[in-house]
């Protein structure tokens, strides 16, 4: 049994000339990742490997993850602006040795990702988490696999 975990960047700011790559997390998205990941931590939820996107608003969400779970973080392009075949040709290069995995990403790809994969239908609101058990040995059986929603959570209800 695999487990894959999804989180979209908390709340992000937008000054005035910065590129949206660029964008730094607000106030309120540094607040609620740290809840978030703490959250997850006391309520048992394990993670092995981070994987995020680059882009300094999930990468700065990820790290706050890492800060609260100590992991080993990766980044993959293929999460910024993405389409769901991205989100699934990073798993596809996921070592088998890692069963939990979160990734840092972006709406509307990773609404419409876990909307693909699930009966339940989703809206990612920055910082929501939500987690899947994959019935599969190796992340390579991915796409054939039975996947069921575990939880879901958003910041302003935990």
């Amino acid at each position: 049994m695999k487990k894959l975990i999804l989180v979209r960047h908390a709340k992000s700011d937008w000054p005035e000339e910065t590129e949206d790559f660029d964008r730094p997390l607000a106030d309120k998205g540094l607040e609620d990742a740290i809840n978030m990941s703490r959250f997850l931590k006391n309520n048992n939820i394990s993670i092995d490997f981070l994987v995020s996107s680059p882009a300094v608003r999930a990468l700065n969400t990820c790290k706050i993850f890492n800060q609260t779970y100590n992991l080993d973080v990766k980044t993959d392009e293929k999460l910024y602006n993405p389409s769901e075949s991205n989100f699934e040709s990073v798993i596809y290069d996921l070592d088998d040795n890692h069963d939990t995995v979160a990734f840092f990403s972006h709406n509307n790809g990773i609404s419409n990702f876990a909307n693909s994969i699930s009966q339940d239908v989703f809206h990612f609101p920055t910082c929501g988490v939500a987690g899947f058990e994959i019935d599969c040995d190796s992340w390579s059986e991915f796409d054939g696999a039975k996947k069921k929603l575990s939880f879901f959570y958003e910041p302003n209800k935990i």
